[in-house]
C-alpha cells in the first residue's frame, strides 16, 4: 500500500464498523501514544497499561473519536493524559490518606498512654486521704491558690501547704512503684 497510513487511504466517509474503526485507531496512534505514556509512566508496563486504557476508553465511545486522523490523535493525547492526571490523583489520595491511617495510629497510640497515665494518676490520688487528696487537685489540677484552697476548706495556708508536700510525696512513690511494672 505504498506505505501511507490507513487514514489516507481509507476515505473517512466510507463507513466502518466499530471495531474495524478501532482497529484503525490502534494501527495509526498506538506508537505514538506509547512513546507519550512511556514519558508520563514509570515503566514500559506501566506505560502499556496506560495506552490499553486510552483505547479501552475509546472502544467504549468509538463515536466520540473524530473522524479525521490528526483530530482523533488529539483526542486519544487527551484521554491518555486524563487517565494519567486521573491516576496521579488517585495515587496522591492514597499517600494522603496513608500518612492519614499512619498518623491516627500514632494518635491512638498516644491517646491510649494518656489515658493509662491518667488512670494511674487516679488511682494514685485514691490512695491518699480525702483532706489530702482534695487538696492535691485543687492545686495540681484546677490550679487554685493556696489562699483559696484554706478559705475553701476551712484551714491556714501552712496546713494546705504541709498537706500539698505530703500529698505530692506520696503520688511520687505510688506513681513511681507502679511506673515500674507498666
Amino acid at each position: 500500500m505504498n506505505a501511507l497510513p490507513v487514514a489516507d487511504v481509507v476515505p473517512a466517509t466510507l463507513p466502518m464498523d466499530s471495531a474495524e474503526r478501532l482497529s484503525t485507531l490502534v494501527d495509526l496512534h498506538y506508537e505514538r501514544l506509547y512513546r507519550l505514556a512511556r514519558r508520563l509512566a514509570s515503566g514500559a508496563d506501566e506505560a502499556r497499561d496506560l495506552v490499553q486504557e486510552t483505547f479501552l476508553k475509546a472502544a467504549r465511545s468509538v463515536a466520540s473519536v473524530p473522524l479525521d486522523a490528526n483530530a482523533a490523535e488529539a483526542w486519544l493525547v487527551r484521554v491518555l493524559v486524563n487517565i494519567r492526571r486521573d491516576q496521579w490523583r488517585k495515587a496522591e489520595v492514597r499517600s494522603r490518606h496513608d500518612e492519614t491511617v499512619r498518623r491516627s495510629g500514632t494518635f491512638a497510640a498516644d491517646q491510649e498512654a494518656a489515658l493509662v497515665a491518667r488512670a494511674t494518676v487516679w488511682r494514685a490520688l485514691d490512695t491518699l486521704t480525702p483532706r489530702r487528696r482534695a487538696i492535691v487537685v485543687m492545686r495540681e489540677l484546677e490550679e487554685l491558690p493556696i489562699a483559696s484552697i484554706a478559705s475553701l476548706l476551712g484551714i491556714s495556708a501552712i496546713t494546705v501547704r504541709w498537706h500539698l508536700s505530703v500529698g505530692r510525696r506520696e503520688l511520687a512513690r505510688f506513681l513511681e512503684s507502679h511506673g515500674e511494672r507498666q
